[in-house]
């Protein structure tokens, strides 16, 4: 089986960093965008499993990036989870409103993160060596 794709799109490179090292032990392949644009561009040469994409991006917002992904027929069976820093009232509705499959809020725990991943692509955990005979 092949692992799962994440496509996380992210302009922050410490927060980059940090998933790459939350993903580390698991089966998920990443690919990684610094902006919005750049995200969507990605689209069109790998499909992801999942879009994991901060909301405040240059070029072109989260928002915008599920909406786009959403209305092409191509992407839009994609799960999008967007992930903010805001965690104001409200922003879960928007991101919902813009073809959001889920949200996250930073700062995240990495358990907590995995449970929003693992809804939508299964387990991510590496499976532990077989046993020989």
């Amino acid at each position: 089986m092949n692992p799962k794709l994440i496509l996380h799109i992210e302009d922050n490179p410490s927060n980059r960093k940090a998933l790459r090292h939350i993903l580390r032990m698991t089966n998920y392949r990443l690919i990684e965008a610094a902006d919005g644009q750049e995200g969507i561009d990605l689209l069109e040469k790998e499909t992801p499993d999942l879009i994991l994409t901060d909301i405040q991006l240059p070029k072109l917002s989260g928002y915008d990036v599920a909406k786009r992904v959403k209305a092409d027929p191509r992407f839009r069976h994609i799960p999008v989870v967007a992930v903010t820093s805001y965690g104001l009232s409200g922003d879960d509705a928007k991101a919902k409103e813009a073809g959001c499959d889920d949200y996250v809020s930073k700062p995240y725990r990495p358990k907590v993160l995995l449970e929003h991943l693992e809804k939508f692509l299964g387990s991510s955990r590496n499976p532990p060596p077989k046993e020989s005979p």
